[in-house]
């Protein structure tokens, strides 16, 4: 699971039927400062997240279809899950 920032948006004509209805995102990955990194991730979009957001990823295969509620196999690896308004650390 990781902190990420939603940088754009993917669009596919041709997709696996798991994708069929979800939206896609392009998510960088954020450092403890907030700055970005050079990772990133194509994830799926639960909570209707939007370009420039701060967003929380799971990025586990297996726990992302079971949130869609596909249990079987399939190429989901990403999921954004919540969006965050506030990062506090230490005091």
């Amino acid at each position: 699971m990781y902190i990420g920032r939603v940088t754009g948006t993917v669009v596919s004509t041709v997709k696996h039927k798991l994708f069929d209805g979800q939206k896609l995102m392009l998510v960088t990955r954020l450092n403890l400062d907030g700055t970005g990194t050079t990772s990133y991730d194509i994830c799926l979009d639960d909570v209707q997240a939007g370009v420039g957001d701060v967003v929380v990823v799971l990025d586990e295969g297996s726990s992302a279809r079971q949130i869609m509620g596909k249990r079987g196999t399939g190429p989901a690896r990403a999921i954004i899950v919540g969006i965050v308004d506030k990062i506090k650390i230490g005091e």
